[in-house]
């Protein structure tokens, strides 16, 4: 595998797309592991879905769907973050009706659109290999925006994380927080959706996190190790597509499934063999 991936990166377009993993990877370790700790997954997911209405919006007003993802999903996400925060019994139901209503939008906008419009697909499932090299210059931008909003408000996010009732009481503004934090999820959806697709994208943000949390010791670490883990599940997903001619997207999420499920396994053999070793 490692040498049809070296294989492959004499191509200009490979390259660019290994960069943009990396990118991409950076992006979900350091927001993929606040969302599994706060266990915003199906708000994540929330999020990914309606951006589509903003794509159909793209198409439909003549701008760059890419725009009009970003801005759609940053509304979306705040208003999904208010109703957590607001209607916490009722909040499934509501943010599922807001995920299926942008898909709906999203798809009836396109359909308005008159013209022949070939990458509608790449938006729901990905084209890593087409992300051309301006692009790179975003994606590394939103990074540094994200690892400035972590570095700034670190702490705070460990307190909302943890215990959040204590962290109220501490005067820390919780619910500005989570909504910062949701809305820094938004920036992370419509980044990652170059990479995988809007479909695949909650695999990609917490799955990496997901595997970090079963051993690392503390948030740092867990970002460090599901970054490492994203770039690795990119680079592996990328070889894999090229040497059998499989979709790209697919393969990074297929990949990142079999090392979370491999990790479970070793998990609880390793759970196994400590009790064995402690009887």
């Amino acid at each position: 595998m490692l040498s049809a991936l070296q294989d492959a990166l004499r191509f200009d377009f490979m390259q660019n797309a290994l960069a943009a993993g990396i990118l991409v990877s950076l992006a979900c370790g350091l927001i993929g592991v606040f969302v599994v700790v706060n266990r915003m997954v199906f708000i994540s997911g929330g999020i990914a879905h309606a951006a589509y209405g903003g794509v159909g919006l793209g198409y439909f007003f003549r701008f760059d769907p890419v725009l009009g993802a970003l801005g759609f999903s940053l509304l979306s996400a705040l208003a999904m973050g208010w109703i957590e925060r607001r209607y916490r019994q009722r909040s499934d139901t509501l943010i599922g009706v807001m995920w299926a209503l942008g898909m709906a939008l999203g798809v009836l906008l396109i359909d308005l659109t008159p013209g022949y419009k070939a990458d509608v697909s790449s938006y729901l499932f990905g084209s890593i290999l087409a992300v051309p090299r301006q692009e790179l210059a975003y994606m590394a931008a939103l990074d540094l925006l994200l690892v400035l909003l972590v570095w700034l408000f670190y702490k705070e996010l460990v307190a909302l994380s943890f215990d959040s009732v204590y962290a109220a009481t501490r005067n820390v503004p919780v619910e500005k927080l989570y909504l910062l934090l949701v809305a820094a999820t938004a920036l992370t959806v419509v980044m990652v959706m170059q990479a995988v697709g809007l479909i695949m994208v909650i695999a990609l943000l917490t799955l990496p996190a997901a595997i970090a949390g079963q051993y690392g010791r503390d948030l740092r670490q867990m970002m460090v190790v599901a970054s490492a883990l994203g770039i690795l599940f990119c680079g592996a997903g990328l070889a894999l597509s090229y040497g059998f001619n499989l979709s790209s997207g697919a393969a990074i999420i297929l990949v990142a499934g079999g090392g979370y499920l491999l990790s479970l396994v070793g998990n609880q053999a390793f759970k196994m063999l400590k009790g064995f070793g402690n009887n």
